[in-house]
């Protein structure tokens, strides 16, 4: 359905699986700002945290909330019509200590796209600063550039991991993230990549994208000898948000190794057992966002080196947001996107 003149469409969280989709009024830009005709959308982890739970650890949304912050666009009007833009959903102060410090990521002032109290690019147009729309070259095609965010995330999360030739690396979680995780791993070199994932179709799209072993379980890795059972993997990182994945990770990881906690709880919790994580020494860290990983993660794309647009299972159009979301919710496939 399109939009009435003057109008765009916009799908809103009203609560817990409650998304409605309606015409509003165009947002005018202000200064600094541009107009975005949106040309996709993914909806990701932290989205399905607000669609199934109405809010996203302790934030929830006092008004109905726009969802959505992986967007690519073209800019509409202004010095930069006609541009191919992919978005940064990440707005700093850019004042504070982290800010000035090079951890914009970080700042505790910043508003976020899709997180209460800041609508995201769930619309067929939004209005975002303009220094925060990168430009995307013509050999990014725009159903790869809606994974873009999502690279940012990984590579964020890698270079946290400190991933180099010859590492081993363990993925515990096989949606979207862990599986780019999975390629970049391999793509920095790592003499092995084991992927941990329960559901069968995530294992069979981590040797896809280029797992040396992929497992159910921590367990299995080591009863099917492809991990020590003392734990072998310089790093691990647990995408799936669950103690399970992170008590594999635990498993996985070599005494004074490293595991790059990712994956969102449902329940705001996470749990391990303290005194394997302490006898091996393990350094635990949480990956929040990204840094300043866009301009990369667009290089990356544009070097042809990592397939993204083959993470997209499925999509639908903005009218068809809330079936989108129960799908995405489901995990039956992998990327699902609201593209125009």
């Amino acid at each position: 359905m399109r939009p009435r003149p003057g109008t765009i469409r916009v799908a809103r969280l009203h609560g817990a699986r409650d998304i409605r989709v309606a015409d509003e009024p165009a947002p005018v830009p202000s200064p600094g700002e541009a107009l975005v005709r949106v040309t996709g959308v993914g909806i990701c982890g932290s989205d399905i945290h607000w669609y199934t739970a109405g809010m996203l650890g302790t934030s929830r949304p006092t008004t109905p909330l726009v969802l959505g912050h992986e967007f690519s666009g073209v800019i509409e009007g202004g010095r930069r019509a006609g541009e191919r833009v992919a978005g940064d959903p990440n707005l700093p102060c850019g004042a504070c200590r982290w800010c000035t410090g090079g951890q914009s990521h970080l700042c505790p002032h910043g508003l976020f796209a899709g997180h209460a109290p800041t609508d995201g690019a769930m619309a067929s147009a939004l209005a975002w600063p303009e220094r925060h729309l990168h430009p995307i070259p013509d050999s990014v095609d725009d159903a790869a550039a809606v994974l873009l965010e999502p690279l940012c995330i990984a590579l964020h999360a890698l270079g946290l991991g400190k991933v180099r030739r010859g590492s081993r690396v363990a993925v515990h979680g096989c949606g979207p993230i862990g599986l780019l995780l999975v390629r970049l791993a391999c793509d920095a070199g790592a003499s092995a990549v084991i992927a941990v994932e329960p559901l069968a179709h995530r294992r069979a799209a981590a040797e896809r994208s280029g797992a040396t072993a992929a497992v159910g379980s921590a367990q299995e890795a080591i009863e099917a000898g492809v991990a020590d059972r003392i734990g072998d993997c310089d790093v691990a990182f647990e995408v799936a948000g669950t103690d399970d994945a992170l008590a594999d990770a635990l498993a996985l990881t070599m005494p004074g190794g490293k595991v790059i906690v990712v994956g969102i709880p449902d329940d705001d919790r996470t749990s391990f057992q303290a005194s394997l994580a302490r006898r091996k020494g393990l350094s635990l860290k949480l990956s929040r966002r990204a840094g300043h990983e866009m301009d990369r993660a667009i290089e990356v794309a544009a070097s042809g080196r990592l397939d993204l647009a083959d993470l997209i299972t499925h999509r639908f159009a903005l009218d068809e947001a809330p079936a989108a979301f129960e799908v995405a919710a489901g995990r039956t496939g992998l990327k699902v996107v609201i593209a125009s």
